[in-house]
């Protein structure tokens, strides 16, 4: 199992495809960037753990990216350690006003750096909640966020959603399946916000075939149309050749020995200020999984369903 997935942002290949190959060995995921706009959008597609991130870049500094990553919702939580050839203190004090949450100087001990790189994720999945197959914000980050958007005058949708028949998945092909399952849509939902949300744009996992999403978009339709009919086709990947063929799974049951289970779909509930007026964090999510299971309902159990309440 991995570590954990670690984006590294050099430009000189002699010490990326280094780090790349030494990080590899350790059992993290090793992602590299050699400029700083290719590095942002390798962020946004698929979060990672933390960022090994060099000052000096061909189109943009560190600096840049640092503070574009802090002051993006999605991604302002991932740890970041700087890596450069200056050792003035004055630079490392700009990196730590940034966020930067370590620095450290060429040449570096890659013993040491190995240490910073899991003391960062350590401190960071246990501060900030982030879940560890997802990447994404957990319960009490997820109500936090939240409770700040109440007091703000500004208008946002609420997405809750659930991926049908996650469980009679798991029960077929294992867990591990399942945790891949979870970070297919992890980075299904991110795409889908980068290609139709905001910056501000917030994304969560609030527990295993759940997330959720808030967008400050005008018209939040097409990000939940498109979310769901990528998943729905996307999904199918997952699955043997087979059942893909058949559009469906037998599941061991204990009456009748097996069942039929149709593929994996998504259900999407939603509400927006634009409709409603909230008193508390409870009434959004309730509300929202309530539009989502009454959709549900009025479908086929294994179907796609797809809801608009604003």
């Amino acid at each position: 199992m991995s570590k954990g997935r670690i984006l590294v942002v050099e430009d000189d290949f002699d010490i990326s495809n280094m780090l790349k190959i030494y990080f590899s060995g350790q059992g993290y995921e090793v992602q590299v960037a050699a400029r700083g706009g290719e590095a942002l959008s390798t962020t946004r597609k698929q979060l990672p753990n933390l960022i090994v991130l060099d000052i000096m870049l061909p189109d943009m500094n560190g600096y840049d990216v640092c503070r574009e990553l802090r002051t993006t919702t999605r991604t302002s939580h991932i740890p970041i350690i700087f890596l450069t050839q200056r050792d003035e203190r004055s630079d490392r004090i700009q990196g730590l006003e940034l966020g930067a949450d370590d620095y450290i100087t060429k040449p570096f001990d890659i013993e040491e750096l190995k240490l910073r790189v899991q003391n960062a994720i350590t401190a960071a999945n246990r501060q900030t909640q982030i879940d560890s197959k997802s990447n994404l914000p957990t319960g009490r980050l997820i109500e936090d966020h939240l409770r700040a958007l109440m007091h703000e005058n500004r208008q946002w949708t609420y997405f809750d959603i659930k991926i049908n028949q996650f469980d009679a998945f798991t029960d077929v092909y294992g867990f591990v399946a399942g945790d891949e399952v979870i970070r297919f849509v992890a980075v299904q939902i991110g795409e889908i916000i980068d290609e139709f949300g905001t910056p501000d744009d917030y994304a969560g996992h609030p527990g295993r075939d759940n997330f959720i999403i808030i967008t400050h978009v005008d018209d939040p339709e097409p990000l939940r149309q498109n979310l769901a009919e990528r998943f729905n086709d996307k999904v199918k990947q997952h699955y043997s050749f087979i059942d893909r063929e058949r559009g469906y799974i037998l599941v061991p049951d204990s009456l009748y020995g097996e069942k039929q289970v149709d593929l994996m779909t998504l259900s999407v509930g939603a509400v927006s200020t634009r409709t409603h007026q909230f008193s508390d964090i409870r009434e959004i999510t309730e509300l929202a999984a309530e539009d989502r299971r009454r959709g549900l309902s009025g479908q086929d159990s294994g179907s796609a369903n797809v809801l608009t309440s604003w």
